[in-house]
């Protein structure tokens, strides 16, 4: 089995720690946009067309199924891939835990890239699955670029900065961008009070995984010989995995089960 993933930087990181631990023995395809990042602040047109050629370039190593491990591409370009690629290439996006944050109750704050917060989509989301819950949109400036360069005194800055937006009252946080799942520890210490309830996080990374097997019909087998090859495309090109993702415990655990092809 042969699973790929996209997004303009290590956001994909996530999902893909999350497929390896449920199938160490699949071959992951790792499609990155280094010439084309960051994504966000580009026309939904120019950010289609910078995805339909990391798709594309993925899809040239005849993956059995592709996740879009970014939430902007998602919301942008979901359905271009999908038209493009399906039904040969199952194509599974990555939308926020809105619905099961909302599920345990409130208030939850849902911590997003600025572009996100407030938009129709996010908005859309909030009105179809928080039922009645309180919710508060809390834009994280700066925070997907730190992590993406694992620059830590800016993640540390711009946590805080978040943190300091989230009401103290708020039991559940949704990590709306996949790069803040990276530094999910950071955002729940900066995050819960002192004698405050636990935190509850929620992001998309495990349930993209988990839909991405049901998709193919295939069973979790997180203890099948740690065999999957690993082969990264920079913008189309055979590379490596950038240096920040190593930073991360969920880059460090590519290099040690996954030979790079």
């Amino acid at each position: 089995m042969k699973i790929a993933l996209m997004d303009s930087g290590i956001g994909l990181l996530a999902a893909t720690a999350a497929v390896r631990r449920l199938r160490p023995d699949a071959d992951l395809v790792l499609s990155l946009d280094p010439d084309g990042m960051p994504w966000g602040p580009r026309t939904p047109q120019d950010l289609t067309a910078r995805a339909l050629a990391v798709a594309e370039a993925a899809a040239a190593h005849d993956p059995d199924a592709l996740i879009v491990g970014c939430n902007t591409a998602t919301v942008h370009a979901l359905p271009a891939l999908r038209a493009r690629l399906e039904p040969g290439i199952p194509v599974i996006g990555t939308v926020p835990a809105i619905k099961p944050a909302a599920a345990g109750g409130g208030p939850v704050a849902i911590w997003a890239t600025p572009a996100t917060t407030g938009s129709p989509y996010q908005r859309n989301l909030i009105e179809d699955f928080a039922d009645g819950v309180t919710v508060t949109e809390v834009p994280c400036w700066g925070l997907a670029e730190a992590v993406e360069h694992a620059d830590q005194t800016a993640i540390d800055a711009a946590v805080a900065a978040a943190a300091e937006l989230t009401p103290p009252d708020v039991t559940t946080v949704v990590l709306g961008c996949t790069h803040y799942e990276l530094v999910a520890d950071r955002i729940r210490a900066a995050v819960r009070r002192p004698g405050g309830p636990p935190l509850v996080l929620h992001g998309s990374a495990g349930a993209v995984a988990a839909q991405a097997l049901r998709r193919l019909g295939e069973p979790d087998a997180p203890g099948a010989a740690a065999r999957g090859s690993l082969t990264v495309l920079l913008s189309g090109r055979a590379g490596t995995l950038p240096a920040a993702a190593l930073a991360y415990e969920e880059g460090r655990l590519l290099p040690v089960v996954s030979p790079v092809q």
